[in-house]
Order: structure tokens, then C-alpha cells, then sequence
């Protein structure tokens, strides 16, 4: 009888999770009883995201076999000319982590918001090290272009004080996004202090080493809260969105949109082009615009 009962054939009682980690076609997902199980998928399907709700079916004790994954409200990813890479599920704020030393990418900024407002995501950028008074003043002349976009910025030191962020996490599924070097990690043992101990805890349950390192992570930070935390991030391809919906992607381009001579405008040189017009009325930011151009010939080759 016991093990009729730890049997997968007999056990087809499905339990519903939330996918904590995602380590390629390996995954622990988190029951509504708060246990966690070592999952696979099904088959040779894959595409499970961390922050997925999954039905599962229990196998042995402690693991199961996602059979199921529930509709998401979201999905982000990145992608190149050959493949996607699936980076969290229903999430509904990306927070953009910079910091003035080292230096930070605005191309990876302007990625990120791309990515959010194709899925109409929110996005926060946090101006991190502000102990470091001088560069962060400059830094963050350069990123009010952003604040002026209406996405809000917030400066905060991670290890001395995060209080200003708070209120933003609240009620959300954010995901960090940042190059290394920005303190993501230093804002994630401060936020969550346990997640040190779960990272290496996690590691050796699955019996994967140091090269975890590029996988997702979904923490509680309290129960209607959680943050993903994805080091794979900073490199931010963006091919799955359409040529021609790039531009609407760029919030300050939407009501030019259209209003070009030629319908296939590529607000590259063309004549009429309205968005050009607009930022030689200064009402679009040169900077905006040459990074639009910039995506768009990475990205599409044109």
C-alpha cells in the first residue's frame, strides 16, 4: 500500500503551485502549504518561467512533474535572431538597478523600458550607491530624461538604507534588472536576508554548483509581494518585438505616431517624418531618439 501510494500512476491528486526557480528544464515550485517540490516538465516541453502558477501531480515525496501552467498576466524575455529566453512570469514592475561607479549602460535602461511597455509593465529605476555623493549627482542629471518620461527614480545607498523603496515593492511582482556591478545582489541580502542562505541552500539540493548563477529566483518579500531576482539580465535582446511596433514602445514617440508623410517611416532621415520633427522641436530627447535608431539597427538591421 505505501508504495501504491508514492506511486505517480496512483497519486493523481494535483496540487497548485508557484514556480520559486527556474533552472533550464529543472525547476522548485512552491505549493499552497508552503512545501517545496523539485519539478520537471512533462514530455520534452519546456517554456516554464519562475513566478509561473502550475499544476503539478506528486511523485516521490518531495518532487512532481508540472503538468500544467495557468494563464500568466505577463511574461518577459529576451531575445536574439535565434532564440527567446523566457526570464520571469506575471510580473508586474521591472526595477532597473544603476549605479554611478562602475559606470552604467542607458542602452540597457532604454532595453528594459522597451521590454516593460510591450507588455505594459511598470518600471522603476533605482539610482543605487548614493553614499557616493558627486557621481550620483551626475548620474543622476543623466537619468532625469527618464524621470521627465514619467518613470519614477529613487536614489538609495543598499547597504545603508532602503526605506524609499519600499513602498514601491508593495502589492507587486517586481523583477531586478541590472548589469553586475550595480549592488542587485547587496539590494537583495538587504531586502531579504535569508536569500544568501536560500541561493546556496537551493544549489546544493539540486546538486548544481556555482554555475547557478544565471537563473531566476522568486523571494516572498511579504505575503501580497515578491521580487525575482534574474542575474541573467543584463544582456537585454528585444527581437520578439515587431519592426514596426518598436516605436510605440518609446512612450513620448505615441502621438507622432502616424503623422509621418510616408507610412513605412522609419524616423530614420525620411522627409516629414513627425517624430523628427518633434525633437528638433525639443518636445523628444535627441538622446531618446538615437537610442531608438540605435535598437532598431541592432536589432532589425535597417
Amino acid at each position: 500500500m505505501n508504495n501504491a501510494h508514492h506511486s505517480p500512476r496512483n497519486t493523481n491528486v494535483r496540487t497548485d503551485g508557484l514556480v520559486i526557480a527556474a533552472f533550464g528544464r529543472h525547476y522548485l515550485a512552491e505549493t499552497k502549504n508552503n512545501i517545496i517540490l523539485d519539478c520537471v516538465v512533462r514530455g520534452k516541453r519546456s517554456g516554464v518561467a519562475c513566478g509561473d502558477h502550475v499544476e503539478i501531480l506528486p511523485t516521490t515525496p518531495g518532487q512532481g512533474v508540472i503538468e500544467k501552467i495557468k494563464p500568466r498576466t505577463t511574461l518577459l524575455y529576451r531575445s536574439d535572431a535565434f532564440r527567446k529566453k523566457i526570464i520571469a512570469a506575471n510580473i508586474t514592475q521591472i526595477i532597473v538597478v544603476v549605479a554611478a561607479i562602475p559606470s552604467f549602460s542607458e542602452e540597457l535602461i532604454n532595453r528594459c523600458l522597451v521590454a516593460a511597455e510591450s507588455q505594459y509593465i511598470k518600471a522603476l529605476i533605482v539610482l543605487n550607491k548614493a553614499d557616493m555623493i558627486v557621481p550620483t549627482r551626475d548620474a543622476a542629471v543623466t537619468l532625469s530624461l527618464y524621470q521627465e518620461l514619467g518613470y519614477p527614480l529613487i536614489q538609495l545607498s543598499a547597504n545603508q538604507d532602503i526605506n524609499t523603496l519600499i513602498p514601491y515593492l508593495k502589492g507587486n511582482v517586481s523583477v531586478l534588472a541590472g548589469q553586475s556591478g550595480m549592488g542587485k545582489s547587496t539590494l537583495i541580502n538587504t531586502l531579504i536576508p535569508k536569500a544568501d542562505r536560500t541561493i546556496s541552500e537551493i544549489s546544493t539540493a539540486l546538486d548544481s554548483g556555482c554555475h547557478t548563477t544565471t537563473h531566476a529566483h522568486l523571494y516572498h518579500f511579504d505575503t501580497n509581494s515578491q521580487i525575482i531576482d534574474t542575474p541573467g539580465i543584463q544582456e537585454f535582446g528585444i527581437h520578439h518585438i515587431e519592426n514596426e511596433n518598436l516605436a510605440w514602445q518609446f512612450v513620448e514617440f505615441r502621438p507622432y505616431i502616424g503623422q509621418c508623410r510616408f507610412n513605412n517611416c522609419r524616423h530614420g532621415h525620411e522627409p516629414d517624418c513627425a517624430i523628427i520633427n518633434a525633437t528638433k522641436a525639443g518636445k523628444i530627447s535627441d538622446r531618446r531618439l538615437a537610442f531608438y535608431r540605435r535598437l532598431k539597427h541592432q536589432t532589425y538591421k535597417n
